[in-house]
């Protein structure tokens, strides 16, 4: 496989973006419905905030892959972010993924001050699990009927990362004491 680069997500880049969400295995294991417009991730980029991280990993200029911090705006919440993910079916498996949540790990822990990194994953999503694990992710809950993907209802897990340095500035809660 080609070297990829990972960048920041241009306007330009909506096109390539449609293109990895029509990929089989993305749209099925993120909320995106079949056929993703170059016009709709035209929007969509347009609606992201100017404090959001978003990454593409691109190979000649082509992205095939992409993540994203999604920032916060109310002050009680500002310490969190949510996490998103997707890398085209024929790239995935190469490390991609992970230089993605990497980066973006590094950059909440050193450059954002936040203490919580949020996502939602499919519980059938055994890549991504395991990616997310690797990066200090853990299960919070389950949510029950989640979201329809192909004629059925399915779960998904709340999972989150806290900043290594935080975790002991917390206070405990009755679930820590095993109560």
């Amino acid at each position: 496989m080609a070297e990829f680069e990972i960048r920041r997500v241009e306007p330009g880049d909506a096109a390539g973006l449609a293109r990895v969400h029509a990929c089989p295995k993305v749209m099925a294991n993120t909320l995106q419905v079949p056929y993703p417009s170059a016009a709709s991730w035209t929007e969509r980029l347009a609606r992201f905030g100017p404090e959001d991280v978003l990454l593409v990993a691109v190979v000649g200029g082509e992205p095939i892959g992409a993540a994203g911090l999604h920032l916060n705006p109310g002050r009680r919440r500002a310490h969190a972010a949510g996490l998103h993910v997707g890398v085209a079916d024929d790239h995935q498996g190469r490390g991609i993924g992970s230089a993605l949540v990497a980066e973006l790990v590094r950059m909440a822990d050193g450059w954002l001050n936040l203490l919580r990194i949020e996502l939602t994953v499919f519980e059938d999503n055994l890549p991504a699990l395991a990616l997310y694990r690797r990066h200090g992710f853990v299960i919070e809950g389950t949510h029950r009927g989640f979201a329809f993907r192909d004629g059925l209802y399915v779960d998904a897990l709340a999972m989150a990362r806290l900043h290594p340095r935080m975790k002991k500035e917390l206070r405990p809660t009755s679930l820590d004491s095993g109560s």
